[in-house]
C-alpha cells in the first residue's frame, strides 16, 4: 500500500510547491503593479490601520481578498455552464494569479499582527514545515528532471535517445522473462 501512496504524496507535494512558487514570484509582481498606481498614501494608511487593529480584526483584513474573488468564481461557473472552456480556464488562471498576488501583498502587511495569535502561528509554522517536507520529498524527482533536461540539450539528444532505447529494451526483456 505504501508503494501506491508515494506517487500520490509526490504529486501533492509538487502541487504545494507550485503554489509556494507562485506565492514567492507573484508577491514582487503584485508589489510592482501596486507601485504603478500612486497608492503611496493608501498603503501607508493601510499599514497604520492594521498596526492599530487587534490580531483578530487583522484576520478579517486578510480574508477580504477571498471575499472579493467570489464574484469571479460565479463568472467561472457561468462560463462552464455555457461550455466556454477557454473563458473558464482564463478566469481560473486570473483568479489564481490575482488571488495569490493580492493575498501575498495583504499577508506581507498583516503578517506580524496575525502571528500574534497562537493558533495562526501554529498554522503558519505547520505550513512552513509542510513546505520543507515538500521540498525534501520531491528533491529526487526534481533532480532526475534536471538531469533529464540536461541530457536533452541539443548536443546530448542522441545520447539521451540511445539511453532511453536501452532502458526500454531492458524493461521489455524483464516483462518477457
Amino acid at each position: 500500500m505504501r508503494r501506491w501512496l508515494r506517487p500520490i504524496w509526490i504529486v501533492l507535494a509538487l502541487l504545494f510547491l507550485l503554489e509556494a512558487w507562485l506565492w514567492d514570484h507573484l508577491e514582487p509582481l503584485v508589489a510592482w503593479v501596486v507601485n504603478l498606481v500612486p497608492w503611496g498614501r493608501f498603503k501607508v494608511r493601510l499599514v497604520n490601520l492594521i498596526e492599530g487593529l487587534p490580531p483578530w480584526a487583522t484576520l478579517f483584513v486578510f480574508v477580504i481578498p477571498f471575499l472579493l474573488m467570489a464574484p469571479l468564481k460565479f463568472l467561472e461557473v457561468y462560463f462552464l455552464a455555457k461550455h466556454n472552456w477557454l473563458g473558464a480556464i482564463g478566469v481560473i488562471v486570473l483568479i489564481k494569479l490575482l488571488g495569490l498576488g493580492v493575498t501575498a501583498f495583504i499577508f506581507d502587511v498583516t503578517r506580524d499582527e496575525l502571528l500574534k495569535m497562537a493558533w495562526f502561528k501554529r498554522l503558519y509554522d505547520w505550513v512552513m514545515w509542510l513546505r520543507d517536507w515538500a521540498h525534501e520529498i520531491t528533491e529526487p524527482v526534481r533532480a532526475r528532471v534536471q538531469q533529464l533536461a540536461w541530457l536533452m540539450r541539443p548536443r546530448r539528444a542522441g545520447r539521451f535517445l540511445r539511453r532511453l532505447m536501452r532502458l526500454r529494451r531492458r524493461a521489455y526483456r524483464s516483462r518477457a522473462a
